[in-house]
């Protein structure tokens, strides 16, 4: 009887304590989230106005772009500690009920202390998320005065989903920073041609924004014609050819009009460059590019900065917060997340394995749409985490990183075989042929695949519309010695 009597009065402290105690805290958490979500609605408005208008002011555009970084973070903070699974708070409490009953009020306590504690950090973190917007949106305020007097860009509507499936994402800011450089004249006394360099890691953007910038249409009023060059290693054969190429497009253009003629000379270097072949390709462009015309260098290599006569753009891949976001839209597309929290915090799991990979991001989240459902995600989830595993396991690197440096990696798949398949990504433009099989099907394991072929791993639907392609090649797996473990 007394058994009894301790285990009801335990059950029934700890059921009193627990609703008191969640009654105030989800509450408080609730209004912060709210006010988060608020101020984020009230920060992305500032964002998508200055969005639509041509800004020249160069202090105006670092401050929307930190405001924009901040936004990023604030959504990936919110959509954290909406979308926390209740697995382990629900393991918990099995394990509980089979304690005696004369331990149930102090593992009551136990539980009260971790789940106070986590709330008043979740609290302390998500506050100092909202005072920091609150802060930046009252900066913002003589911005938002001076935005009405930037003209306005014509856009077509479209749908978020739309947006970031066939526009570029995050790179607003630096499009407009290399837009600004390209229609800024010099004073007519200037002879030298201006010089932008725009460095960045492999995949990081660098060709999807200059094919941006070249198609707005101040860029191509302002200038009468658009040279592109990918040069490789520079021979003498590439210099030849750039000289012809900039010869015969000066001429058509002197003889079909009478107006002023300027080029904008696009050159993507796919290695490196010495002091001497630059001086050499500079000089060229300098002989057939009439007065005012420009030049913009791509290239993974930091030292084309001391070549440039504008200030260098250095892309950097987006931030942990600013992927999610494009992989959240992405992948639900139309559907709202909230209405799926469980899938939502698998999303959030697949993308931080994804490490920022565009062409990564976009073959999943084609997966994820295609099969919306738990059972799916759960088995992408768990087969993402051991390749990337495996790959650790035979490489020491995250397949990601090597596909993005042109090496080798293993293909993800699906179903278990005696082989496994290497394959390497490169990529080919528009106008060339592509192989009719896709990834998609090695990856669920419905075509049959041995020796050497070819895939179409991704077709970019944005400019310049490169195809990204996987030549692989089927081994036998052999029996490996175990490595130690790196984390995923």
């Amino acid at each position: 009887m007394d058994i009894l009597l301790s285990s009801v009065l335990g059950d029934l402290t700890s059921r009193s304590i627990n609703f008191f105690t969640s009654k105030v805290s989800n509450r408080t958490l609730f209004d912060v989230k709210d006010r988060l979500h608020k101020v984020l609605l009230r920060a992305q408005v500032i964002i998508d106005e200055a969005m639509g208008r041509h800004i020249t002011n160069k202090a105006m555009i670092i401050q929307l772009g930190m405001l924009r970084d901040a936004v990023h973070r604030g959504y990936y903070m919110l959509d954290t500690y909406i979308y926390q699974p209740n697995n382990e708070e629900e393991a918990k409490d099995q394990v509980m009920r089979q304690y005696s009953s004369s331990l149930s009020i102090v593992n009551s306590v136990k539980r009260l202390c971790l789940s106070s504690r986590g709330d008043c950090l979740a609290l302390k973190e998500l506050q100092e998320m909202v005072d920091n917007l609150s802060s930046m949106i009252v900066d913002a305020n003589e911005l938002v005065l001076f935005l009405t007097s930037y003209p306005r860009l014509y856009r077509q509507p479209y749908s978020m989903h739309l947006q970031l499936a066939y526009c570029m994402f995050g790179r607003q800011m630096e499009a407009q920073q290399v837009i600004n450089f390209l229609l800024h004249q010099q004073p007519n006394s200037v002879e030298e041609l201006d010089v932008m360099p725009i460095v960045g890691a492999g995949h990081v953007g660098k060709s999807t924004l200059v094919a941006h910038v070249c198609k707005d249409e101040r860029v191509r009023a302002h200038f009468s014609g658009i040279l592109y060059f990918d040069i490789q290693g520079f021979a003498d054969d590439d210099l030849a050819a750039f000289k012809d190429e900039c010869e015969l497009k000066h001429r058509n253009l002197v003889s079909e009009s009478n107006l002023e003629v300027r080029l904008l000379i696009v050159i993507e270097l796919i290695g490196d460059i010495n002091e001497d072949s630059w001086s050499r390709l500079y000089s060229t462009s300098k002989e057939y590019a009439p007065k005012g015309s420009k030049i913009i260098v791509t290239s993974r290599f930091e030292n084309i900065v001391k070549y440039g006569t504008a200030q260098t753009l250095t892309m950097k891949h987006l931030s942990h917060e600013a992927f999610w976001y494009f992989f959240k839209t992405l992948t639900f597309g139309s559907m709202d997340p909230k209405m799926h929290p469980r899938l939502t915090h698998m999303a959030m799991e697949i993308a931080r394995m994804v490490r920022r990979s565009y062409i990564g991001a976009n073959i999943l989240a084609c997966l994820l749409r295609d099969n919306f459902n738990v059972h799916f995600w759960c088995k992408i989830l768990a087969v993402l985490r051991g390749y990337i595993r495996n790959h650790f396991s035979r490489y020491d690197e995250h397949p990601c990183d090597r596909l993005n440096q042109n090496r080798p990696a293993l293909i993800m798949r699906l179903t278990t075989s005696s082989q496994e398949i290497v394959g390497h990504r490169y990529q080919r433009f528009s106008e060339e042929e592509v192989p009719t099989m896709k990834l998609q099907d090695v990856i669920y394991g419905s075509v049959k695949v041995d020796g050497k072929f070819e895939v179409l791993a991704w077709r970019s639907p944005i400019p310049p519309y490169y195809s990204y392609v996987h030549t692989c090649e089927t081994r036998e797996i052999k029996a490996r010695s175990a490595k130690r473990k790196r984390p995923i």
